[in-house]
């Protein structure tokens, strides 16, 4: 058995390069922890990309000085979230790629080392876990556990798709499926996730634990509102991709699961 060498002893290639995408606009009460949490990972092969919304608050120069992974950062006014997301996917050198908003961190030092080790499995495509919703003050006040499972064909017609900010997944993945579509500017994570999951048919690893705090009220926002434009999407995405439901059975498990 030819036994993985120490991560400190890895030869950096990008083949096993991560690549992390952080998305910012007027961050500035909120992406140090992120940095942080980038900074501390005990896998060493990581580059973080930040793309910006062209902030005008103290955001470039939190990263600037504390940004000690980051190989890039793009600021300029972009068409949304998901727009740019598109931005950073374009400037990943990295085997894997994860996305980190600029109001999540990484729950501990040792997610990336964790995910990367299921990527030595070359059939892996995707790698996901479970997710904090943190108070936006009181990053160690728990608002709600979303606790993930194993995904299993189908499961998007049940409601259940994965935390997108614990999902990891090859470049190949987006090279095959595409990026996001921007004109879904609410549910844009999830009209991906169905696509590649559901259409794509991918294949996964499921790790019980957490690896994203992601604090309330954030770029997705949470008000009523927001809700029944990010529902409204999801219907569409459904459709859009023939993915046929019984409404209040979806939106009731959606909602109370």
């Amino acid at each position: 058995m030819q036994l993985t060498p120490p991560y400190h002893e890895l030869k950096m290639s990008k083949k096993n390069k991560i690549s992390i995408i952080t998305a910012s606009f007027q961050s500035q009460k909120t992406i140090k922890d992120t940095l942080d949490s980038v900074n501390i990972q005990s896998y060493p092969n990581i580059e973080h990309i930040i793309i910006d919304g062209a902030s005008s608050d103290g955001t470039l120069d939190l990263v600037k000085n504390h940004g000690k992974r980051v190989k890039t950062v793009l600021s300029e006014p972009d068409k949304g979230i998901f727009d740019a997301y598109n931005k950073g996917l374009a400037l990943c050198e990295g085997e894997v790629i994860g996305i980190l908003n600029s109001d999540d961190f990484y729950y501990e030092p040792h997610v990336i080392r964790d995910v990367m080790r299921q990527f030595e499995d070359a059939s892996v495509d995707a790698v996901y876990a479970d997710l904090l919703y943190v108070d936006k003050d009181d990053t160690d006040k728990v608002v709600r556990y979303w606790k993930s499972r194993a995904y299993c064909d189908g499961d998007f017609k049940k409601s259940f798709s994965p935390a997108h900010p614990t999902l990891f997944l090859r470049r190949s993945v987006y090279s095959k499926s595409g990026g996001f579509k921007s004109d879904y500017r609410y549910s844009g994570d999830y009209e991906f996730m169905l696509r590649v999951f559901h259409i794509h048919k991918i294949n996964s690893v499921y790790l019980p634990q957490i690896f994203v705090k992601m604090r309330t009220g954030g770029a997705t926002g949470g008000s009523i509102k927001f809700i029944k434009k990010q529902n409204l999407e999801i219907l569409r995405a459904l459709e859009n991709h023939d993915v046929r439901i019984y409404k209040a059975l979806f939106f009731s498990r959606k909602f109370f699961d």
